[in-house]
């Protein structure tokens, strides 16, 4: 049986918590959302991934109400802390606008919170409107760096999720602030495929990103491109990471639930498993466990 740390799950509650985008979901690149819009806490976690020996999860902040931040937190450090719960999620990766100029109280509080590990912003922006999350180049504005900058204050890393056309920006970030762990989210969300220019962007912005010491890569979301994903249509992102970043700094992740509507827990690692079946156990290993463990410190 596979043996894994994931470090990009996302839990839910619709009857005790807000989360706004569920409230007008579907229709988006992803697809039809509503499969996922039921309560998903540890349990039904537990049992997606039914043939997959989880031992630890990173938990990334689910669009929670963005008024509310800390009210996610608190829920998800109760499920940690109940019995039965195996401790899941042993990582948090917490909500905060960086822009908002009392950024540096909501990190302090977020990171009293024992399982908190990091934050994540997101902030796609795209020409289409139909890719496009936030509207905002927050990276390049001053506000918003300055809460950047708040992170290692507190000990926190931050979960990057961006396109291609962003990683240039991303890297002058990461060079400028060397000394906070950046985790770039879902293989670099690789949306451009049918152009030439999509391609080098993706390519490019990875190994740019990779020669800054402080960035690593989750291989994880690719689905989200590629609904109907076989081994041979996820390998060359796959091996592409991996080549970019070495196994020292990519992680595998399920990004479950939302990936499971293109596929089983089971059958998503499996793919992993066989599309790095030649590396050395050492390099598996550090793929499918140590290097979650070491970035997220759990």
């Amino acid at each position: 049986m596979l043996r894994v740390v994931d470090p990009h799950i996302h839990l839910w509650n619709r009857q005790t918590h807000r989360y706004p985008w569920m409230e007008t979901a579907g229709g988006n690149f992803m697809g039809p959302c509503d499969a996922i819009l039921k309560t998903h806490e540890v349990r039904h976690f537990l049992d997606d991934a039914q043939g997959v020996d989880v031992l630890k999860v990173v938990h990334v902040e689910a669009a929670h109400d963005p008024a509310a931040p800390l009210e996610e937190t608190r829920w998800l450090q109760s499920l940690a802390d109940a019995p039965g719960s195996r401790g899941l999620p042993q990582g948090i990766v917490a909500y905060a606008d960086l822009a908002s100029p009392d950024v540096d109280a909501l990190l302090a509080a977020h990171a009293a919170h024992r399982n908190v590990r990091g934050i994540r912003q997101i902030l796609n922006v795209h020409v289409d409107p139909y890719y496009d999350y936030v509207g905002r180049h927050f990276m390049h504005e001053p506000q918003w760096r300055r809460g950047f900058a708040l992170l290692a204050r507190h000990r926190l890393s931050f979960d990057l999720q961006i396109y291609p056309t962003q990683m240039p920006a991303a890297v002058e970030l990461a060079r400028e602030h060397s000394g906070t762990t950046i985790v770039l989210n879902h293989t670099g969300m690789f949306v451009d495929r049918t152009k030439v220019s999509g391609w080098r962007a993706w390519r490019e912005g990875l190994r740019a990103l990779a020669a800054c010491p402080n960035v690593h890569v989750k291989i994880s979301g690719l689905g989200m491109f590629d609904h109907a994903w076989t081994i041979d249509s996820l390998r060359p992102y796959v091996l592409e990471a991996i080549d970019a970043f070495g196994v020292e700094r990519a992680m595998f992740a399920s990004n479950f639930p939302v990936d499971h509507h293109y596929s089983t827990y089971l059958a998503l690692w499996s793919a992993y498993a066989q599309i790095v079946a030649g590396a050395t156990q050492a390099e598996r290993d550090a793929l499918f466990r140590t290097n979650a463990e070491r970035v997220y410190r759990i």
